[in-house]
């Protein structure tokens, strides 16, 4: 039996940028996915997805055929498609992952609500790769694609600053600890952001200069060296201005939370998933009167 986990991942500064070279701010989460593996003489893989509350909410069975793995039933099922694409794809760039035995047993493990976008493709990939013995910013790129950085989150345990120089992932560990710490939280907007539509409308839309990546570098460098709450909400405040005027879309504050005290920054693709808020005092009560029921302190999420 062979066990592998992976850290799921927060995107605290330059979302969109990143895929152009600016330098990111990125977090690895407590929050992560397990993936175990035992041997088999069936001739199969045998899968099965396994939730936070260890409920199995994927199952599917694949067979070798010509070198090749297959999925048993043929149905449309999104799903089944993807991991047969990720599994064949696995083994393209190594051909002799799956030689050692005739089958196997896998069962994935998610310590968090698969819907919070906090990692359960990254983290399947990394663990996959680690498995299968290839490159997992390779095997994203011919998957899901994206620029890498919760790859580097699912192998780091502090945080870092990712950043794709001459399209190479430079992956650097950083201390950012702030002392204000308790005055962050992670609020869940109810919706789950398909990461991939949003890259795809920045590709189509952004105009993008040296001016704007520099201007976020200096707001990622500063954000981690930054020493007082009020200094950090400016940060805040100036990377969602730019970040608002380069896809054309509204801030979430000012969208949804105009009269909200504290600032509110938006996480990796815009329009769901987490944002990130200040506040003096537990904000619990404001949000929760928005409808929005998952509040998570900034040392409950980070590792």
């Amino acid at each position: 039996m062979k066990t592998f986990r992976s850290n799921g991942k927060l995107l605290l500064t330059s979302e969109y940028l990143v895929l152009d070279g600016a330098k990111a701010l990125a977090i690895p989460t407590k929050y992560g996915q397990s993936l175990v593996v035992k041997s088999s003489d069936d001739n199969t893989i045998d899968w099965k997805s396994y939730d936070e509350d260890e409920k199995v909410w994927f199952e599917g069975d694949f067979t070798f055929e010509n070198g090749k793995i297959l999925k048993q039933v043929q149905d449309d099922n999104p799903i089944t498609n993807r991991l047969e694409s990720i599994l064949n794809t696995a083994l393209k760039l190594n051909p002799e992952y799956l030689s050692k035995y005739k089958g196997y047993k896998v069962s994935t493990y998610l310590d968090f609500n698969r819907k919070w976008g906090l990692g359960t493709s990254s983290t399947l990939i990394n663990n996959l790769a680690q498995w299968a013995n290839v490159n997992p910013y390779e095997l994203l790129e011919n998957t899901f694609g994206g620029s890498g950085y919760d790859i580097a989150c699912a192998q780091n345990d502090k945080p870092i600053t990712y950043q794709i120089i001459d399209g190479l992932p430079i992956v650097k560990e950083v201390d950012f600890n702030p002392s204000f710490k308790e005055q962050l939280f992670f609020v869940y907007l109810n919706k789950k952001q398909n990461s991939r539509d949003g890259i795809a409308n920045y590709k189509k839309n952004a105009v993008i200069n040296s001016s704007l990546i520099n201007e976020v570098n200096n707001i990622t460098e500063s954000m981690i060296s930054c020493k007082s709450l009020p200094d950090f909400e400016d940060l805040i405040n100036a990377h969602e201005t730019i970040i608002s005027n380069i896809i054309q879309q509204d801030t979430v504050k000012s969208k949804f939370f105009s009269y909200y005290e504290g600032s509110i920054k938006s996480l990796g693709a815009w329009g769901g998933d987490f944002i990130l808020v200040t506040s003096e005092n537990n904000p619990s009560d404001y949000f929760k009167s928005k409808g929005l029921d998952t509040i998570i302190p900034y040392s409950e999420m980070i590792k």
